[in-house]
């Protein structure tokens, strides 16, 4: 299992551990997700902390850029349909909201702050 995360610019911002054939569909399937109100995706906006993949499940740990983000409920069910595209039928999908650590736009991939004008 790969468990090394991957520096933004070169990949996904967040640790990944599971089976190597598993990441890069569900790196893909992440980056179809985008947040409506910055019109990127929610990787390069940073809110995917870590995704951790066993026999029967696929777990995602993911904030919101605010608790008052009022398309919270869209994003997770995005999330969550995408996820269900590309991972095996039998696996469960769990994706968990936390607000610890909070987001900062430190958390941003280069191509999201060029998007941005940073």
């Amino acid at each position: 299992m790969d468990t090394t995360p991957t520096p933004a610019d070169a990949g996904p911002s967040y640790a990944y551990t599971g089976p190597h054939a598993l990441r890069q569909p569900i790196e893909a399937a992440l980056r179809q997700v985008v947040d409506p109100e910055v019109a990127m995706t929610i990787v390069d906006v940073g809110l995917v902390y870590g995704v951790s993949v066993t026999d029967d499940l696929v777990h995602v740990v993911m904030t919101m850029t605010s608790a008052a983000c009022p398309v919270t409920d869209v994003i997770l069910g995005d999330v969550e349909s995408e996820l269900d595209r590309v991972v095996p039928p039998t696996m469960k999908i769990r994706v968990e909201l936390v607000w610890e650590p909070a987001w900062t736009t430190d958390r941003m991939s280069a191509r999201a702050k060029a998007f941005m004008g940073w």
